[in-house]
């Protein structure tokens, strides 16, 4: 019981500040009438009303951690796992609205102890963006104070844009954020093509292995172990091209992924984005909704083959 009490008080202080606009304004009284607990037990549960603060914080950090986490665990590439975590993140922010504004925004007026606590998630997030001055294309590789500004950035942005408009939608903001996350390490050529990069969808199935194969037919295409890698590449990197489909799917022959790139795009499991580029630029690949759930059901048949 006591947990759930605690939860309780916990997002009626995260409710209060969203409308309120600012954590520092909401009395204790006031957390008592929202989460409908008594004061003896708030006490029970609460030094005061900063450690109930700091609590609150600790359950967004949580929850948007075990989102964040699964999400860049589930891919191999820096890139991709950035991305991945990035729309976890802020699918977050759109679903827990006020949980999220507590962690991005008010969190910023807590007392030193809160303030601390921030600072050392901040270092962690900079300790995984840092992990891109490996990927070396810039040439050099960038000294670790670079992660932390770019840290800093994103979440300015997303500071100020929750600020502006309660209603915003945050996920406008994935391909400029990208753009932002990648520039130090993998220079102007991907940040100016990230930018304009759909944000990958989440999947909740498990990525299809090289062991594994799914033989259920669908839109009149066998799915091979090779098709399955495509459909996969094209739907972990929406708006790859036929090289970067060719190199995510592990195919060296540019000819075979084109043939089967072909084939996917008759038969409606892939379209072109983008029909308004430039004459003579590369093709610019998304998953349809028949490709993704095919996709998807690939997933299911090769996690139930594991069992």
């Amino acid at each position: 019981m006591d947990d759930i009490q605690r939860t309780r008080v916990l997002e009626a202080l995260a409710e209060a500040a969203a409308e309120r606009g600012t954590a520092n304004g909401v009395s204790t009284a006031e957390l008592l009438a929202r989460a409908g607990v008594s004061a003896a037990a708030f006490h029970e549960l609460f030094v005061d009303r900063d450690a109930c603060m700091l609590a609150a914080f600790e359950l967004a950090v949580e929850r948007a951690r075990r989102r964040v986490i699964a999400a860049y665990g589930s891919q191999a590439r820096w890139l991709d796992a950035i991305k991945a975590a990035l729309v976890a993140l802020l699918s977050f922010v759109e679903e827990q609205p006020a949980l999220a504004r507590l962690l991005v925004v008010h969190s910023m007026g807590g007392d030193e102890q809160l303030l601390r606590r921030r600072a050392a998630l901040l270092r962690e997030l900079a300790e995984v963006v840092d992990r891109g001055r490996h990927e070396g294309a810039t040439g050099r590789e960038q000294p670790p104070i670079i992660a932390e500004g770019v840290v800093g950035a994103v979440l300015t942005v997303v500071h100020n844009r929750l600020l502006a408009d309660a209603s915003t939608r945050v996920m406008d903001l994935f391909g400029s954020l990208v753009s932002i996350l990648v520039l130090p390490y993998l220079g102007a050529g991907v940040a100016r093509r990230e930018l304009s990069r759909p944000a990958p969808r989440l999947r909740t199935g498990v990525s299809v292995g090289p062991s594994h194969r799914s033989d259920a037919p669908a839109a009149g295409v066998r799915l091979t172990y090779r098709t399955t890698r495509v459909l996969g590449a094209i739907g972990d990197y929406p708006g790859a091209c036929n090289r970067e489909v060719a190199d995510r799917a592990g195919i060296v022959d540019q000819g075979q992924v084109s043939k089967l790139l072909a084939r996917l795009h008759a038969r409606g499991l892939i379209a072109k984005m983008g029909d308004g580029r430039a004459r003579g630029a590369p093709n610019s690949w998304r998953l349809t909704e028949q490709g993704d759930a095919l996709l998807q059901d690939a997933c299911a048949v090769s996690s139930a083959s594991r069992c």
